[in-house]
């Protein structure tokens, strides 16, 4: 399948070569190779060599019939999800707590086959939210700018923040970072936990309001590990509200009380910058 995109250079920006203007976008090296190869990034219509300039107000357009759109299917659900924002390449939904991110085996109750649902079409995922987080989840509707959402997440543009109330078991400055390294639990599979030979993590807090004993602190993730903002909340001693796994005052029934409220990254293929709230 072909995919063709469009950018007109902004005026606010210097004239740089066509070269540095995919690495800029970050287009893989290999789409980068391919596109001069096949001459297939023309500005105003004709082919223009990798080392000459792009200016204010450019037409600059991308031919993509090279894109690996292998993927899992995602069957439609029959429900449709909850949409914060759309756009010609994305979607983003408010997915509910509970609810997994994506299927496994034959599952159809999950946010991804609810996408499916409304699009008519399997989405593309970029990242997950734990079964019980609920908030904003962007999913790409073609494979093409799956890979450069991939290295905003990577290069720490893609930014994701989250809302929590936890329990102060324990004294917390107003604001703060969390760099515990975080493996699996090897007692419960289901679980992660804080052991020096696991992966880097690092999330940053900052206490928004304090009333008896809860806070509620905004959170921002570097790393994307398994269940890392509940562990590393557990591992200072406070926990998540509602938290069944990490939370030893856990009650039963309880929702886990975190929530990605806020979410911003770039436009794929342009510089405009996309920032979404939940509330």
């Amino acid at each position: 399948m072909t995919y063709n995109f469009k950018l007109i250079y902004p005026e606010d920006m210097p004239a740089m070569s066509v070269r540095d203007l995919l690495r800029k976008l970050l287009f893989p090296r290999k789409w980068q190779h391919l596109l001069r190869t096949k001459k297939q990034v023309t500005v105003n219509g004709h082919y223009r060599y990798f080392n000459q300039l792009v200016k204010a107000n450019d037409e600059v357009c991308f031919k993509l019939d090279f894109v690996d759109s292998q993927q899992q299917s995602y069957p439609a659900s029959g429900h449709l999800p909850q949409i914060i924002f759309e756009d010609s390449n994305v979607l983003v939904i408010n997915k509910r707590k509970g609810q997994k991110t994506h299927p496994n085996l034959f599952e159809t109750n999950t946010a991804l086959n609810d996408c499916a649902t409304y699009l008519g079409q399997s989405p593309y995922i970029v990242h997950r939210l734990d079964m019980l987080t609920g908030g904003l989840l962007l999913v790409a509707k073609n494979p093409a700018v799956v890979p450069i959402l991939n290295r905003q997440l990577t290069q720490k543009i893609f930014h994701r923040e989250y809302l929590a109330q936890v329990n102060l078991n324990a004294a917390l400055p107003d604001h703060g970072t969390i760099s515990f390294p975080i493996g699996k639990d090897p007692d419960d599979q289901r679980k992660r936990m804080v052991r020096s030979d696991g992966l880097k993590a690092t999330t940053h807090y900052q206490i928004l309001k304090k009333e008896n004993e809860i806070a509620l602190i905004k959170l921002q993730l570097e790393t994307g590990r398994t269940h890392q903002i509940r562990v590393h909340l557990a591992a200072i001693g406070c926990p998540i509200v509602g938290d069944p796994l990490y939370n030893p005052d856990y009650k039963e029934g309880q929702d886990l009380q975190l929530t990605a409220y806020q979410m911003s990254f770039i436009e794929p293929f342009s510089f405009k910058k996309q920032t979404i709230r939940l509330f």
